[in-house]
């Protein structure tokens, strides 16, 4: 059944135009956001760190409408070594602005063809391949939109895109819900972090109540000031601040240096010209690398593993599961809990968490006073933070109590993240799997569903 459909031109369905020619003396930091090559993130398109124009350097700009963003816009990175990455652009609230050398493709007319049939096609890896391999330019690599469209894709029968675009795009939405569910969670997880661990609000709350009714019982107080909390929990707070060299701090509360907290760690490269390191390695080994492209503080795996002899020439060896990693350098702050054991290189700082304290509380710690740990680094080429300075930061410590109940609070909301994370994982790579077979026209629509169905996919 392979090479059943017909291929056409991509041309004759739809055309690539570049974004706008923003000035560069233009870009900010305030502003519209804009969406720069940078962005484009496969499968998706990154919006966080965007430059910014003025809004009144957007008004001022005629058809200015024609480059603003919508949401599921197929856009081609033009230019560089990302020449013919594809992103689909992710619904957002604010207007976001396309510049140039990054197509955006539109369709010629109405029902021309399926549009999120088109983005499945163009994201496959050989025709990213193919947009590179035609791209031009002696300093850097540069395709324009005329070479895209004369790019040969399987054009089917309308129905049959719809139909194809169906089925992937199911396996895509469940994805992105598992996403937005687990952006909820992790929001969830933090806020609560921050409310007994920074905020202090409980014992702020208390401490209201106790000046109002100094014949109150710590129960009654309890009861009375945080109706939210279970009261077994609140009665783990005091009702009193007291002074320390971090400021007023929770009575009975302790500050103390983070190696009070945690074992801190660090790792290493194994010889990468010695293959008895490397090949068939069978143990994690991760770099920040591994952390880079992670929506959510969950590692599950690495790009590469290592041998036992690989594993022999680091130090800190094999970490559990449930070791706390945190990028030390280029950048400092990516953050995950390894799901498997682990090793790693010179590129991260790893908690082993002491006993009575949580890795839920390490890793929030970490992601809520980054600034903290990033004002202890140094370096002239980038900025690094090491063990030895890493280990004096000091924090407020709460009583293993309070250590033991956030830990039973945080850790179903981490666990569910897990879950979905996993499920999001074994989606995409069935959902890699009947791309190719789909569109090429080996596997068709009808026996694709009833095998989803079997396998409980739609």
């Amino acid at each position: 059944m392979a090479g059943e459909f017909v291929h056409r031109p991509l041309g004759s369905v739809a055309r690539v135009r570049s974004g706008y020619a923003f000035k560069s003396e233009d870009m900010g930091t305030w502003g519209v956001p804009i969406i720069k090559i940078k962005n484009i993130c496969p499968p998706t398109v990154d919006i966080n760190g965007c430059e910014r124009i003025s809004e009144r350097v957007i008004a001022s700009i005629p058809g200015i409408e024609r480059y603003e963003l919508k949401h599921g816009d197929i856009l081609i990175a033009m230019t560089g070594a990302t020449v013919g990455k594809v992103g689909r652009f992710p619904k957002v609230e604010e207007r976001y602005f396309l510049n140039q050398r990054v197509g955006k493709v539109y369709l010629v007319e109405d029902n021309a063809a399926d549009y999120r049939y088109l983005y499945y096609v163009l994201s496959q890896d050989a025709y990213v391949r193919a947009m590179f391999g035609v791209a031009d330019g002696s300093a850097q690599a540069n395709i324009s939109g005329g070479q895209i469209e004369k790019l040969e894709i399987p054009l089917p029968e309308l129905h049959e895109q719809r139909a194809i675009a169906h089925i992937l795009g199911t396996l895509d939405d469940k994805i992105e819900l598992n996403r937005r569910m687990n952006q909820t969670l992790e929001e969830m997880a933090r806020a609560i972090f921050k409310s007994w661990f920074v905020d202090f609000d409980p014992v702020r709350a208390k401490a209201a109540v106790r000046r109002e009714h100094p014949d109150w019982s710590n129960a009654q107080i309890s009861r009375a000031a945080c109706p939210t909390l279970k009261p077994e929990i609140a009665e783990l707070f005091p009702d009193e601040f007291e002074k320390s060299e971090l400021g007023e701090i929770p009575k009975g509360w302790r500050v103390k240096p983070i190696s009070e907290l945690t074992d801190v760690v660090g790792g290493s490269t194994p010889k990468t010209n010695h293959a008895e390191y490397w090949e068939g390695g069978m143990h994690h080994w991760a770099t920040p690398k591994d952390l880079s492209a992670l929506s959510v503080p969950v590692l599950l795996d690495t790009e590469r593993k290592i041998t036992n002899a690989g594993l022999a020439q680091i130090s800190s060896g094999l970490l559990p599961k449930g070791t706390v990693l945190l990028s030390s350098r280029a950048p400092i702050g990516y953050l995950t809990i390894a799901e498997v054991p682990i090793a790693i290189n010179q590129g991260f700082i790893a908690m082993k968490p002491r006993r009575g304290i949580s890795n839920m509380f390490l890793l929030r710690w970490a992601h809520a006073f980054h600034e903290e740990i990033v004002s202890h680094a140094n370096g002239s080429t980038f900025l690094e933070i090491s063990k030895s300075s890493f280990r004096l930061i000091r924090t407020v410590a709460s009583p293993v109590p309070v250590m033991d109940v956030f830990d039973r609070v945080s850790q179903p909301l981490y666990r569910k993240v897990v879950e979905n994370e996993r499920e999001s994982r074994t989606l995409a790579s069935f959902r890699d799997t009947l791309l190719p077979k789909l569109i090429s026209g080996e596997l068709r629509v009808k026996d694709a569903e009833q095998f989803m169905n079997r396998r409980g996919k739609l």
